[in-house]
């Protein structure tokens, strides 16, 4: 009995397997652009809700103003494509690089608030960013936005005549999110990040530098939502301040993560299964015409989440793959014992 509970493998590697083994293939065997579309904004605000997590989840500092990084990712990368010609690869980068740049200020001047005014302070960074780019019309195209130049099937410049592709570059962007906060979850920083998220006057009597841990968490938490900027305006080949600043993002970012379950490495990514596949089908049934039906359903949805589920989905779900593994040794041991 002992040998075969010896040799019996860990399951642990399923929760990273088998969800890999499925999204690589998931392009493959659906060939509806409609439903690439959905797969592609769900990865998108998945990674998004990812990189909201660190500061929001594990340190539990209800950041509403991740718009901010969105769009000066977002700007940073077109400016760069459109009045001097670099690749959005490369743009990408230099935005999450201005990304880190400017939490710096904003989190110095945030991070002195708690609770919810260190929330509504978020939101006006990235009310105050949206409304000086509304203004700078001879650089960035003021209100009125511009249209990313339609260069065909390009790689080099991020533009492709599938939307696999994009696909492939979302997922890609979502496992370096995962893999960041999985190494964060189980260093120094990640126990740390606990700790302040739990009881921040308890962390800093017991040594811990809580200030310089949330910089420095922030930073990379915007540098992540920089990148999905730059992919996200290069997936619609269109760019405006509404649309790079939307307050939307910001919230979109902290629902998808509370409601699959925040300070956990999952929790984003089934939050964001439930809700963005929801709303885009909810969408596509019900069509424009019935827009309050469709929003109602997407509310009762949260409120009956949590409401049954304050601590998430992801809960739900770890608590029967438990039940599923411990089932199975049990069922062994009759079988043998009959």
């Amino acid at each position: 009995m002992a040998a075969l509970k010896a040799k019996r493998p860990a399951p642990g590697w399923l929760w990273f397997g088998a969800p890999a083994a499925i999204a690589l293939v998931l392009p493959l065997l659906v060939s509806s652009a409609f439903a690439i579309d959905i797969f592609i904004r769900v990865l998108l605000f998945a990674f998004i809700g990812v990189a909201w997590n660190l500061i929001g989840g594990y340190a539990k500092q209800l950041s509403l103003g991740h718009a901010a990084y969105f769009g000066l990712g977002a700007y940073t990368s077109t400016i760069l494509l459109i009045r001097f010609g670099v690749s959005p690869w490369i743009g990408m980068l230099a935005g999450g690089v201005v990304a880190v740049l400017a939490s710096l200020p904003i989190g110095a001047l945030c991070f002195r608030l708690r609770g919810p005014y260190f929330a509504i302070a978020t939101i006006a960074t990235a009310q105050v960013l949206m409304l000086l780019f509304l203004k700078f019309r001879d650089f960035a195209w003021g209100a009125e936005g511009t249209t990313i130049p339609n260069l065909g099937n390009s790689p080099l410049m991020m533009q492709f005549d599938a939307k696999v592709a994009y696909y492939y570059i979302a997922l890609a962007l979502l496992a370096i999110g995962l893999v960041i906060t999985y190494q964060i979850e189980r260093s120094w920083m990640g126990y740390y990040l606990v700790a302040v998220g739990e009881d921040e006057d308890a962390a800093e009597a017991i040594g811990v530098d809580t200030l310089r841990i949330k910089r420095q968490i922030y930073m990379i938490s915007a540098f992540l939502t920089a990148l999905a900027g730059t992919f996200y305006v290069q997936y619609i080949y269109f760019i405006d301040p509404n649309t790079a600043f939307s307050f939307n993002v910001s919230v979109e970012a902290a629902l998808v993560s509370i409601v699959g379950g925040i300070g956990t490495l999952w929790g984003p990514v089934v939050g964001t299964v439930l809700l963005e596949a929801t709303s885009a089908l909810l969408q596509s049934w019900l069509g424009s015409g019935h827009g309050g039906a469709q929003l109602t359903v997407y509310a009762l949805i949260l409120i009956a989440v949590i409401l049954w589920r304050p601590s998430g989905l992801l809960g739900v779900l770890t608590n029967a793959y438990a039940h599923i593994v411990q089932a199975r040794p049990a069922k062994r041991e009759a079988l043998i014992d009959g």
